[in-house]
């Protein structure tokens, strides 16, 4: 069930928690061990949350995966005596082993914030972890919205034990009695443990409901990770003094690479280790599938197959062969990416040559081999720095075919039409009354440069590309990728592409929250309005709009609900989100969420709505309260904590997203 809370309603919340071994049972190694592989995702969460933000995200996260490693205990042992909670409520009740572990984790997270003192013996998790090591790359979570940023920033200045008190609420859906009692068995005073629900307290009212799931977004997730170079010039430095090894390095590779433009030591692809006609016959540029100028015409197919080949390197087979060597064995000095569940690896068979040409200063290449869309990128002088993009691709049609970005600088992007493409713009969709700016094209389609909303830190604008072919006009946003993702509006069973006055205004309060989404290999984007809701104390009539993300892969399908309120100038609020639900989808098209909403009286209600499916909605635990109907509003207090879920016309009871 939703919880559309952030805190929980306790008669005495800040009391004191007692300890009784004899109500314990004991934990095992097997047992705790179950327990961290069934949960491990989860308390590296836990770890990497109560950690302090001041190591780092890197070592943050090294850290949380150590920690949790390192928490089963060498035998059996009371969990009296292991820092499990004590005796708990029904409501509380957790797995023993799960308790074991979770506790040793916030253990050594809280002694990890702890500075070193010259007088006191360090401790083993104030240092940074044995193990895991990652070498020569920097980890970290993928990054979030506007919403997780801040969560991220008031969790940064929190103590130790205030952090724990925030994530055993929100993730771990404790009251604060159960929560002192972790809190001690982790070693914490009693003093302190009260204090740092005071200071929980404050950060939950200020960012008010939806808290919990905020902790659940990637942004917080240690184990979806990405990756980025080291300072390179100091591992340059660094390296020198190995000055003996990197030499016996480049003789093995003399004697390992090919001759050949790309292939050798000199360029930026890897030398070969394994020899395979097929696979050699698939880096040959004269193997390359090319498209003639109209073929897409009289095709039956209208997707990426029949682009033709086009660009002014299109022959240049130096070039091509160093593109085709690096896609199938990029060496450690090329830039590579992938949008998540891509397979990497070289061409199967002979690839098709989509654009080879000279863009922002760099000579670029896209293929097609069915499954993805791949771009090489080199510098004019050389191949250093050269960079490698995979996309998936697969099951395009006319409309997912449409455009692929071809470069990207800092702040603007560039893409590639498709032949189909009679007209591209540029549309703005935090401002859907400003008519659409033409966006000029190349002879081969190559766009001018537009702003590209991918990189931007703020959200004032969200740029999206325009284009026009025989059967209308569709919006294409940049989310970092080399595909861009179309964006429609309306019920899952009948999508519409954004070309009303309702849909543009709807996208407009919307838009900023894309950027729950932007890396993650999305194909679309669907905002739905699945319910209006007037507004207590005159407050006006909000709307409830889910927005699905569809992905190329099929899995990791991302759902927002989001509250708007009437104030035609405030982005949308995100109240629920979660991944892998078919919520708001074809197979599943109902919603069901909650807000915490405060009148201008100062009066807090918890608010609801479900989708035209849900009979009757009702809340429990801290907020009590029903209504007939698919909207719901109940009278409720500052920082209250309360459970969502409504009846279906057939009588079957469905919890809210979350």
């Amino acid at each position: 069930m939703l919880n559309v809370s952030t805190q929980e309603l306790d008669p005495s919340p800040h009391g004191s928690a007692t300890l009784d071994p004899d109500a314990l049972d004991p934990v095992d190694v097997e047992q705790a061990e179950a327990a961290l592989v069934e949960h491990y995702q989860r308390l590296v969460r836990i770890a990497y949350l109560v950690l302090p933000p001041s190591l780092g995200r890197n070592r943050r996260v090294l850290t949380a995966h150590a920690l949790v490693q390192g928490s089963l205990p060498r035998r059996r042992i009371s969990a009296a005596g292991a820092g499990v909670p004590g005796p708990r409520r029904a409501e509380d009740a957790v797995d023993p082993g799960y308790a074991y572990v979770r506790g040793e984790v916030l253990r050594q997270a809280l002694i990890a914030g702890l500075p070193l003192l010259r007088r006191a013996l360090p401790r083993r998790a104030q240092f940074p972890p044995l193990l895991p090591q990652v070498w020569g790359l920097r980890v970290f979570p993928r990054a979030g919205g506007a919403d997780e940023l801040a969560l991220d920033q008031r969790l940064s200045a929190l103590s130790g034990p205030a952090r724990a008190v925030f994530v055993l609420r929100g993730l771990e859906r404790q009251g604060d009695p159960e929560v002192l009692r972790v809190l001690a068995a982790a070693g914490v005073a009693a003093a302190e443990a009260r204090a740092a629900l005071v200071e929980a307290d404050a950060v939950e009212v200020a960012l008010g409901v939806g808290t919990a799931g905020l902790l659940d977004s990637p942004e917080f997730d240690p184990c979806s990770l990405q990756v980025r170079p080291p300072d390179l010039m100091r591992r340059r430095q660094h390296g020198r003094a190995a000055l003996a090894a990197v030499a016996a390095a480049l003789m093995c590779g003399t004697l390992l690479g090919l001759p050949g433009d790309g292939w050798g030591p000199g360029g930026a692809a890897a030398p070969s280790y394994a020899r395979n006609p097929a696979a050699e016959a698939a880096l040959d540029p004269g193997t390359l599938r090319r498209i003639p100028a109209g073929f897409w015409q009289a095709s039956a197919r209208t997707d990426f197959s029949v682009w033709p080949a086009r660009g002014a390197l299109v022959d240049d087979r130096g070039l091509l062969r160093r593109a085709l060597a690096v896609w199938a064995r990029p060496g450690v000095s090329v830039r590579s990416s992938a949008t998540p569940g891509t397979p990497v690896g070289p061409p199967m068979g002979a690839a098709q040559l989509l654009y080879a040409g000279v863009v922002d200063g760099s000579r670029v290449v896209l293929f097609h081999d069915g499954l993805r869309a791949v771009r090489y990128a080199e510098p004019m002088a050389g191949t250093a720095g050269a960079a490698l993009d995979f996309a998936r691709t697969d099951g395009a049609d006319a409309v997912g075919s449409a455009a692929l970005v071809l470069s990207r600088t800092t702040a603007n992007v560039r893409y590639l039409t498709a032949p189909w493409v009679r007209d591209t713009a540029v549309r703005d969709l935090m401002a859907p009354t400003k008519e659409p700016w033409q966006l000029a094209r190349d002879a081969h389609g190559v766009t001018e440069p537009l702003l590209s909303p991918a990189q931007a830190r703020g959200c004032t604008a969200w740029n999206t590309l325009q284009v026009r072919d025989a059967t209308g006009v569709r919006l294409l946003a940049d989310l970092g990728e080399l595909a861009p993702a179309r964006l429609t509006s309306g019920p899952p069973s009948a999508p519409k592409d954004v070309t009303g006055k309702a849909a543009r205004e709807l996208w407009a309060r919307a838009a900023c929250r894309l950027t729950a989404v932007r890396s993650h290999g999305v194909r679309s984007v669907n905002a739905w309005p699945f319910a209006e809701q007037r507004l207590p104390e005159d407050g006006g009539r909000a709307a409830w709009v889910c927005a699905r993300a569809e992905t190329w892969r099929g899995t990791g399908s991302r759902v927002l609900a989001q509250f708007q309120v009437p104030a035609p100038g405030v982005a949308a609020a995100v109240v629920a989100q979660a991944e892998e639900s078919p919520a708001c989808g074809v197979r599943e098209p109902r919603v069901l969420a909650g807000v915490l909403w405060q009148a201008k009286s100062g009066h807090w209600y918890v608010l609801a709505a479900g989708s035209g499916e849900f009979t009757s909605l009702r809340t429990t635990g801290g907020v009590k309260g029903e209504a007939e109907g698919r909207l719901l509003a109940v009278r409720a207090k500052a920082g209250a904590r309360a459970d969502l879920d409504g009846t279906l016309r057939n009588g079957v009871k469905v919890e809210a997203l979350r």
